[in-house]
């Protein structure tokens, strides 16, 4: 049977504006929500900005290991001779950091001297010099014990999982079905709606199941948080250009199609 489907730009004026503003804040309350989670999970591993090590230590507990530690190890600073190197990631691994980080019994191995020497010419609050890093100074006890010392992420109570889910599943779901069945009333391709539309619902399957499984079986399934909340946000942002763009844009070629 042949029939026409009604698009977007097939209506009046004002409806096609009131649900281009409507799109709008469908998008917008995923943006807004997006910038709420970056605020809720970064820097939970001491670091700027969201890291994997975040999402993976909200869910399933992570441990983070001492950023002193990782800069030493992958040969920072490149001048410091092998001895200080081996020494300081020796006190690193010890039991009594904070006590032998002044330990005068060290001698040439104290790490408090060590680090004066070799690492506050660059690590300090007033460094000008070429490669100055001012925001991570190493001048005193309190700023080296800080990046010195690993840490351990708990993960999330199982109950407060499951009621993040049972608030953000059926909310964000409809969100996207809303935009889905809009995109399906536009001029643009049915195959290039169908596949924005089904990355949008596999990712946001992968996002959601992702976060109980890596809480309850395999910190493996962060990467499906990771990985499936990429694909469900970018999905919702083409679906609702896809739709903003076919209500305000002016009207294509109406299309007959098979039912």
């Amino acid at each position: 049977m042949n029939h026409t489907t009604p698009r977007l730009c097939d209506f009046g004026f004002f409806w096609r504006f009131g649900v281009g503003v409507l799109v709008i804040c469908l998008v917008g309350g995923y943006i807004v929500s997006g910038v709420f989670l970056k605020q809720h999970y970064e820097n939970r591993d001491g670091r700027a900005g969201v890291s994997f090590t975040d999402i993976q230590g909200a869910y399933a507990g992570a441990v983070v290991p001492s950023q002193l530690g990782e800069a030493l190890e992958r040969g920072h600073p490149d001048d410091l001779p092998d001895a200080d190197r081996q020494a300081l990631l020796d006190w690193l691994a010890s039991d009594t950091v904070k006590q032998d980080y002044e330990n005068f019994d060290l001698g040439d191995a104290m790490p408090a001297d060590i680090i004066a020497v070799s690492c506050v010419q660059c690590h300090a609050r007033s460094a000008t010099v070429d490669g100055a890093f001012p925001s991570l100074p190493l001048e005193y006890a309190d700023d080296v014990l800080k990046v010195a010392v690993g840490s351990e992420l708990l993960p999330k109570d199982k109950g407060i999982v499951i009621q993040s889910l049972h608030a953000h599943a059926p909310s964000m779901a409809a969100c996207a079905l809303v935009l889905a069945i809009l995109c399906g009333m536009t001029r643009w391709p049915r195959c290039l709606v169908g596949v924005v539309v089904s990355l949008a619902a596999l990712g946001l399957l992968a996002d959601l199941s992702g976060q109980w499984l890596a809480r309850t079986e395999d910190a493996k399934w962060t990467w499906a948080i990771v990985v499936g909340g990429f694909f469900a946000a970018g999905g919702v942002g083409v679906m609702g250009l896809l739709a903003l763009a076919d209500a305000w844009l002016p009207g294509g070629t109406r299309r007959d199609e098979d039912a």
